[in-house]
């Protein structure tokens, strides 16, 4: 049992930048670096892994063969239960929502989608679309649409780097432009595009809407959360903690160790590490800005030493 370093898949939707090359490093023959899946078994982009006896075998492979390395709570899940991304927007996402669990897995045959995200870095003014700015009907929802009239309705926020968003299936949003995030999310790809700006796709064509099932799933109603990370930061020797947020899905931390980290993967759940800045090394394996790392349920104790900000991430 080690701690394993994985290989990051990149996609290169039309709305991404280059800073997942430019400030991270990446290395990809692909123009825009729209979103790095960092920690992935979905089917549309699996990790692979970089070192030790594993290297070369799909994440999905090793955890199947070692079921025991997702510990008692991540083998609750029927698939393997989380999915995180880097996402570079440089242009606006289109307008979204996302099916809840029973929805997705009746209509979709995959999870729903409940995630946050971390803001890393932005432009100064960058907002983002975070539901309603007040309740409306199903009928004006679809009539918004219809007549074009939609952005009148939706609740622009201001976003600033540290801000947290808890985005719950059925809660609308949207990524705006010049936003640099960290998403931590179920283990789905289903997205149901609402409004897309009257964009054309890579073939030419406007990209398809999927206006009847967000109908379906959407609360059409004001966020009731707000944009900090739910704990307070809490100053230790060599290191500062913070909660992010903790939900049945998933338990997020961002670390800024400034000399030595010390933590413990247990049986109750791997441990997702995503190095967002600095260097340093865990356990003689060197890391980097970048770097996502996968310990196994039942590691035990690991320590990170050097000068990095992590997020990680449990079950």
């Amino acid at each position: 049992m080690y701690i394993l370093k994985l290989n990051p898949v990149f996609k290169d939707y039309l709305w991404g930048g280059t800073k997942l090359r430019d400030e991270y490093g990446f290395k990809s023959n692909l123009d825009k670096l729209a979103e790095g899946w960092m920690l992935s078994c979905h089917k549309d982009g699996e990790n692979t892994i970089e070192n030790g006896e594993f290297a070369g075998k799909t994440l999905t492979e090793v955890v199947n063969d070692n079921p025991n390395f997702l510990g008692e709570n991540g083998n609750k899940f029927e698939y393997f239960p989380i999915l995180i991304k880097l996402i570079d927007a440089k242009n606006d996402l289109s307008i979204q929502v996302h099916p809840d669990n029973e929805y997705a897995m009746r209509v979709e045959n995959e999870y729903g989608k409940t995630e946050c995200w971390y803001i890393l870095d932005c432009d100064e003014g960058a907002e983002l679309i975070y539901g309603f700015n007040r309740p409306i009907t199903s009928e004006e929802f679809k009539k918004k649409i219809s007549d074009n009239s939609f952005l009148e309705t939706v609740n622009k926020v201001k976003v600033k780097k540290g801000d947290l968003f808890f985005i719950e299936a059925g809660t609308l949003h949207a990524i705006g432009k010049g936003i640099l995030l960290a998403e931590i999310q179920q283990n789905s790809n289903t997205t149901y595009r609402v409004y897309d700006y009257g964009r054309l796709g890579a073939d030419g064509k406007p990209r398809a809407l999927h206006v009847e099932k967000a109908i379906d799933v959407t609360n059409c109603t004001p966020p009731t959360r707000n944009t900090k990370p739910e704990g307070k930061l809490i100053q230790n020797i060599g290191y500062s903690s913070q909660l992010l947020t903790k939900c049945d899905l998933f338990n997020v931390q961002k670390i800024d160790i400034t000399n030595t980290y010390t933590d413990t993967a247990d049986e109750k759940s791997f441990v997702s590490i995503l190095v967002t800045d600095g260097s340093g090394t865990i356990d003689e394996l060197e890391i980097k800005k970048g770097d996502s790392l996968f310990i196994p349920a039942n590691y035990g104790r690991f320590s990170i030493n050097g000068n990095a900000e992590i997020i990680i991430t449990r079950v």
